[in-house]
C-alpha cells in the first residue's frame, strides 16, 4: 500500500519530496527556488485520450479567483471531471501512488483545454491570503500544498509551461506530469512557483491538474 502524507499547515513537505527524488525516471529539476519535479511518459496515450474526451465532454470557459482587469489573462477551457468515473478514478490513484499525497486533501481533478491563442499568464497557484476571495475558496481545507499537472497531448506548436523564476520552459509532451511543492521549505508561500500556460500556436492542447490542500478536501 502506498504511504500517503497529509500536508495540512504542521506537516511538512519533506516526505513526499524524498518519497519523489527517489523514483526512478522521477527529475527534480535542479533549483534552490522551488521544488519541481518532472516525470515523462507517467500516462500511457490510451488513457491520455479517454481522459481528453471526458475534457470535451464538460468544458466551459475558464475563471480566475481575483479579478485583476486583463479579461486575456486565462483564455482556455475548463472542465470539472466525475470522481466516480472509472479513469478518473484510475487517474487519482496513479497520482496518490506517485506523490504519496494523501487523497484526502486532493481537490477533483480538473481539465483545461487550450486552443490557438489561448493562454494562462503569469500566476502561482495558491491563493493570496490578501486576495478578496481567499476566505471563498480557502476557508474550509486552507490554501493548496501541491499541484500536479499532467500534459495529455501535443499541440502542433507552443503551449510550453514557463516558470519565470528559474527560466525553466518545460514543452508539452503526451503523459509527461509536472509536480511541484507551491511553499518553501518553511511552509511560506513560494513565489517563485510563479508559471505561465503559453500560448498555443498551432492544434490544442490539452492537460489535467489536480491541486492539493492544508486539510481535507469536503466529500
Amino acid at each position: 500500500m502506498t504511504p500517503t502524507f497529509p500536508l495540512g499547515s504542521g506537516h511538512p513537505s519533506e516526505p513526499v519530496v524524498a518519497r519523489l527524488s527517489a523514483l526512478p525516471g522521477v527529475q527534480r529539476v535542479p533549483s534552490p527556488k522551488l521544488t519541481l519535479f518532472i516525470r515523462r511518459a507517467f500516462l500511457e496515450p490510451d488513457l491520455c485520450a479517454a481522459v481528453v474526451e471526458r475534457i470535451d465532454a464538460v468544458r466551459r470557459p475558464s475563471t480566475i479567483a481575483d479579478r485583476n482587469g486583463d479579461a486575456n489573462f486565462r483564455t482556455s477551457e475548463t472542465g470539472d471531471l466525475n470522481r466516480s468515473d472509472p479513469v478518473v478514478v484510475e487517474l487519482e490513484a496513479r497520482i496518490t501512488a506517485l506523490t504519496g499525497l494523501d487523497p484526502a486533501h486532493g481537490e477533483p481533478i480538473q481539465g483545461q483545454r487550450y486552443a490557438v491563442g489561448q493562454e494562462f499568464k503569469d500566476h502561482t497557484d495558491y491563493f493570496e491570503p490578501t486576495g478578496t476571495d481567499y476566505d471563498r475558496y480557502c476557508g474550509s481545507s486552507g490554501n493548496r500544498t501541491w499541484t500536479v499537472m499532467i500534459y495529455l497531448n501535443e499541440p502542433d506548436a507552443g503551449g510550453a509551461t514557463r516558470f519565470k523564476a528559474i527560466s525553466k520552459i518545460v514543452p508539452p509532451e503526451t503523459g509527461k506530469l509536472l509536480a511541484w511543492n507551491n511553499r518553501r521549505p518553511n511552509g511560506s508561500l513560494n513565489p517563485a512557483t510563479l508559471h505561465q500556460g503559453m500560448k498555443v500556436r498551432a492544434g490544442v492542447k490539452y492537460v489535467v491538474t489536480k491541486w492539493f490542500r492544508e486539510r481535507p478536501w469536503p466529500a
